[in-house]
């Protein structure tokens, strides 16, 4: 596998430039195809009048079509900017756009099957920015990984690596939808928390030596929580290391539970200021 295509979910917010910035240099990395779309919430099209059947509301249609082509300039705009011609090219940086996409959060799940990544904003508190509706569907819809960019560009991404492995499945898959970037990176630190948040598996020197195996220049490295939760640990060693990109793996406990009582994956969605690659 490689990162040849990349999807980027287009919307009207503060954190949009950031998001295109993360897939740019993804897709530089590995002369990428990028394709954007107007990404809108699901709303209702139609009124009931009387007893008449149910009709369009021309309004809330004109919004639509504004919306799409706003977001529209947006990513070609971006693309002209930064010199990435138009067109699907297979050997060379390209972008696309695809028009008329359905609403609906579903729809990044279901049309990023066809990607080799999307890309999306780091949700956060405000109601007109990255949603986390948007990455779950993402998350849990697509089967494939959603990179999830910080809330400022970053001037390089997947130099150096971390790695948080807490030897789930999720995890596992995550790495290993990463093992393009993770063999081209300069450093690739495999984290092990002792005392964390982790499931019965391989350690962290087992991955190691997997990923040796497979040409990445990984090394183990075990720290202890010191009074920290898990999701707080890591994201402070990635900053101590200087790591450019975070490799973890989504919800290995149930999303319900991580929204009752948090949990790693909801601490680092919450609070990462780099990168971070995640898979479920």
């Amino acid at each position: 596998m490689s990162f040849k295509t990349i999807l980027v979910p287009i919307e009207q917010h503060d954190r949009m430039n950031a998001t295109l910035e993360t897939a740019l240099l993804l897709a530089r990395k590995f002369d990428s195809y990028v394709e954007g779309f107007a990404l809108r919430v699901e709303l209702p099209t139609a009124f009931a009048v009387g007893d008449v059947a149910a009709v369009p509301i021309p309004a809330l249609e004109h919004d639509i079509a504004e919306n799409e082509q706003r977001g529209r300039s947006l990513f070609e705009n971006f693309m002209q900017a930064h010199g990435v011609p138009r067109g699907a090219d297979a050997k060379a940086l390209s972008s696309g756009w695809l028009d008329n996409a359905p609403e609906g959060d579903h729809f990044v799940g279901s049309h990023g099957r066809l990607f080799d990544v999307i890309v999306l904003g780091k949700p956060g508190r405000d109601p007109q920015g990255p949603r986390m509706t948007t990455l779950e569907a993402g998350l849990f819809e697509s089967g494939r990984p959603v990179l999830i960019a910080p809330p400022s560009p970053q001037p390089q991404m997947g130099t150096n690596v971390l790695i948080a492995w807490n030897c789930s499945t999720e995890q596992a898959r995550t790495t290993a939808f990463a093992l393009p970037i993770l063999k081209r990176a300069s450093r690739v630190v495999v984290l092990t928390v002792e005392g964390g948040a982790a499931v019965p598996g391989p350690t962290g020197q087992q991955l190691c030596r997997y990923l040796q195996l497979n040409g990445v220049p990984a090394k183990p490295l075990t720290v202890a929580l010191d009074g920290r939760v898990t999701g707080e640990a890591v994201l402070a060693h990635a900053k101590a290391l200087g790591c450019d990109l975070l490799i973890k793996g989504a919800y290995t406990q149930s999303r319900l539970r991580q929204m009752i009582f948090g949990g790693t994956t909801r601490y680092i969605l919450s609070n990462a200021d780099l990168p971070v690659l995640m898979a479920h």
